[in-house]
């Protein structure tokens, strides 16, 4: 026999706990269902497993989607700010990082223990352990066969998130239930993730393990970005906070760059040459530079001797090349090490103010599920709870039998 609830979401991750919590606590009859034999499993190892749980700085432009702005609503009505109360309320220790990132001063599972009890505030029932088997709809219910057991409801919440970091359980299931029910889906593809470089960059390869602050470009059909943060080198080719962010934004085919010495002010070479006219090329850099990027670059740039005996147009072209070295990477490192996924279930077939689709009320869709992809940092987690707390406020209200 099945099971009548008000409200089933599919997912106990950061937006699933806390849209069941949000509906829970306004008097809704609620099932959480995951597969994970624990809720909260990506959360736990955020942030190095201190959970970077939202981002002071967060707006919408710093949101990738194929409608810029359809993250607007949700964001305004549930802030940092917001989230950041409720991590005061139950005492748990925070600090800042660099860029705005908030982290657990202790472990990320106390942000897993705070959604579970926000849910047990609601009444709220998980199961866990158990793969979803069966889907359906009829007489305006939804359906779903779990474990052997059978559960309906007029309300139905995606929240299982993308295929990222598939060792964790991460899959496609999300976009296969948004399309059985009609809902559009954005090619899926690994964001911020590390990207690689192909055997002509093999000198790059033998830095493994150098990082070095640069300012990272793209362009490409998500726009144009830029993020001055650490990069580094590795043995497949180049991740680090600058690297990662810009990944969201590139395209096969297409370049990255990185300007190399951010600070130097322009002719700095050329100053360099009038003080020092003695010094080598790589002296130079290796001032700015850890040493063995230092003696890479020069390398490739193939200006040997001192400064003095190179010409001031060979140093300016030294110099643009530095601010602008462009590598074109063939890959990235894929879902298996992406933070997120970016793409995923479209937008313009839901109301950005209910997380609802469109065309089949009752069905909701929020967090990673949706094609809203944030910056790293802290920005993908507020829009787990502000989405989530979107779709969690609309919901429709349990409705009781006064002959009951």
């Amino acid at each position: 026999m099945s099971e009548a609830f008000d409200a089933i979401v599919l997912g106990g991750g950061a937006a699933g706990l806390f849209c069941a919590a949000t509906a829970g606590q306004r008097g809704q009859r609620v099932l959480v269902i995951d597969h994970a034999p624990e809720v909260g499993r990506k959360i736990i190892i955020s942030g190095g497993g201190r959970c970077n749980f939202t981002n002071v700085h967060t707006a919408p432009d710093r949101y990738i989607s194929g409608n810029r702005h359809f993250a607007k609503s949700a964001l305004a009505r549930f802030s940092p700010r917001d989230f950041i109360d409720l991590v005061d309320a139950y005492g748990i220790a925070w600090h800042e990082k660099t860029l705005g990132q908030l982290f657990c001063d202790g472990s990320a599972r106390q942000i897993v223990a705070l959604l579970l009890e926000e849910c047990a505030k609601g009444a709220v029932e998980i199961a866990c352990g158990v793969p979803v088997s069966a889907v359906d709809h009829a007489d305006g219910r939804f359906r779903v066969s779990f474990g052997g057991r059978e559960a309906s409801a007029p309300a139905l919440v995606i929240a299982t998130g993308g295929p990222s970091i598939p060792k964790m359980g991460a899959s496609s299931f999300a976009y296969d239930l948004a399309r059985q029910f009609g809902l559009k889906v954005v090619q899926p593809r690994p964001a911020l993730v590390p990207l690689t470089l192909p055997g002509t960059e093999a000198l790059f390869r033998e830095l493994s393990g150098v990082s070095t602050e640069i300012i990272a470009r793209v362009d490409g059909p998500w726009g144009k970005a830029a993020f001055r943060e650490a990069a580094l080198f590795t043995h497949r080719g180049l991740s680090g906070p600058a690297i990662l962010q810009v990944s969201s934004y590139w395209q096969r085919g297409s370049s990255v760059t990185a300007q190399f010495l951010p600070d130097r002010a322009p002719g700095w070479l050329r100053a360099a040459k009038r003080d020092r006219p003695r010094a080598s090329l790589q002296r130079v850099l290796a001032e700015g530079l850890p040493e063995r990027l230092a003696e890479a670059l020069c390398d490739r740039l193939a200006l040997p001797g001192e400064l003095g005996g190179l010409t001031d147009k060979a140093l300016d072209a030294a110099e643009q090349r530095l601010a602008r070295w462009a590598f074109v990477p063939d890959g990235s490192e894929g879902f298996a090490k992406a933070e997120v996924t970016a793409g995923g279930i479209a937008v313009d077939g839901l109301s950005s103010r209910t997380m609802e689709a469109t065309k089949m009320p009752g069905l909701y869709a929020i967090g990673e599920a949706v094609d809203v992809t944030g910056w790293l940092g802290g920005y993908n987690f507020q829009w787990a709870w502000a989405s989530a707390r979107a779709a969690g406020e609309a919901l429709i209200p349990r409705l009781v039998d006064p002959n009951a």
